[in-house]
């Protein structure tokens, strides 16, 4: 698998990724969260008063536990839902799309019995694309090698 960059959206430069376990739980549990999408890292830096994009090459090491959703399917719906009650899961590498705020919103409704199953699908399938990489095991964090970072307004 051939090299790619991806951002990390933050309030400082970080040059040597660490997973750090917060006190809220993510899409893909805990790790460190990256995407290919520029504008989307912007985003996520932007939360703060000063907004760094950070950039990195990945190559990433097939021998580890990989799991892609290449789309949004009930699996990726199901694994989220594992992720944000603070199940654990023993892959080194999550990809997929990224439960944004309103998609979460739209997951808590689901899980609270506000809405069916059906009715998430007709809302989420609107939204625009997103996209994480999150890498779990310190494994996996040694596939990122920093090039750069950016202060974003």
């Amino acid at each position: 698998m051939g090299k790619m960059t991806v951002y990390h959206g933050s309030y400082t430069a970080v040059m040597q990724p660490k997973i750090i376990k917060g006190k809220n739980t993510k899409d893909f549990g805990t790790g460190f969260y990256c995407t290919i999408i520029r504008e989307q890292a912007e985003r996520w830096a932007k939360r703060y008063d000063k907004g760094i994009v950070n950039a990195y090459a990945v190559r990433m090491d097939t021998s580890l536990k990989i799991l892609e959703f290449k789309e949004m399917t009930e699996d990726w719906l199901d694994f989220i839902i594992d992720c944000r009650h603070g199940i654990s899961h023993d892959y080194d590498i999550v990809i997929g799309a990224m439960a944004n705020d309103q998609i979460y919103n739209y997951i808590a409704d689901y899980m609270d019995g506000i809405i069916t199953r059906e009715q998430f699908w007709v809302l989420a399938r609107f939204k625009y694309p997103t996209h994480q990489i999150n890498f779990c095991s310190d494994a996996a964090l040694k596939c990122l090698e920093f090039l750069s970072w950016e202060e974003v307004s």
